[in-house]
């Protein structure tokens, strides 16, 4: 662990603290851990910020999904194309962590957790109020994936 943080108490404290931030859920997950893999926090957050509202906001894979296997490849992820047991062997890695999610959670594609029906029309983000806040299962998501990234990357 870098910068002297403890694993759960104090990083999924900070991951879902960054979400209250204004920040997305992506960048939320991503930019806690991303200095555990060498990445700088301002690099992370520009690196994760299209991820966020189920990619683009159009509310597919859930933003803190993603982050989770961004980071399993910056862990574990291959360079080398013809390295076929490291393609392999990442795949199965973010199929196990998306697979606790889903189990958790029930999914792991945004509309269906927040319960959105219809097609997200807009990419134009939604004011981070208080209301927006209480709406939303983010918090619990965040917190959920950050967990699992303790569990299963460091």
């Amino acid at each position: 662990m870098h910068n002297g943080l403890k694993k759960t108490a104090s990083r999924t404290k900070q991951a879902v603290e960054t979400f209250y931030e204004g920040y997305n859920c992506a960048q939320s997950v991503f930019a806690t851990y991303a200095d555990c893999f060498g990445m700088d926090r301002e690099m992370a957050f520009k690196m994760s910020s299209a991820m966020g509202a189920g990619v683009g906001r159009m509310r597919e894979v859930c933003g803190a999904v993603s982050s989770m296997a961004m980071l399993a490849g910056l862990k574990e992820g291959n360079a080398n194309p013809e390295d076929e047991e490291a393609k392999e062997r990442i795949y199965l890695r973010v199929r196990q962590m998306s697979e606790r999610f889903r189990q958790e959670n029930g999914s792991i594609i945004c509309r269906e957790l927040l319960g959105i029906t219809e097609a997200e029309e807009s990419a134009k983000p939604q004011p981070r109020t208080r209301e927006y806040y209480e709406s939303r299962p983010c918090p619990h998501l965040i917190e959920c994936a950050a967990r699992i990234i303790e569990e299963e990357l460091l």
